[in-house]
């Protein structure tokens, strides 16, 4: 009898990308690298929230931070090849959003 099992990885993934911010932070990143106040203000998200998703996307290899000694130091941060890696699976959900999610009401 052969039963699904989950594997360990996938299941480990599906749980990186689905913490709060975090999948719509690598999207956003996908443009090209971008500063973290142009990021808050693109993602309506809190900038320490968007503070901590950045330090543990960091941390996990996916994004990049990079200083430039200019004055006033300039900060961007950027996908890494293990970030870009994601981005044929990001454009799918896009384009399966576009068929399948209704969409949302914009207030006027």
């Amino acid at each position: 009898m052969n039963e699904f099992e989950l594997c360990p990885r996938f299941e480990k993934a599906v749980s990186i990308l689905s913490q709060r911010w975090t999948a719509l932070i690598l999207y956003q990143l996908m443009a090209g690298p971008q500063r973290f106040c142009t990021m808050t203000d693109k993602l309506g998200v809190s900038g320490k929230t968007l503070s901590e998703r950045l330090k543990d996307l960091e941390q996990q290899d996916f994004v990049v931070r990079n200083v430039y000694p200019e004055t006033p130091v300039r900060i961007e941060y950027s996908l890494t090849e293990k970030g870009m890696a994601l981005t044929p699976i990001m454009q799918e959900i896009e384009n399966w959003s576009k068929t399948w999610i209704e969409p949302i009401a914009v207030e006027e």
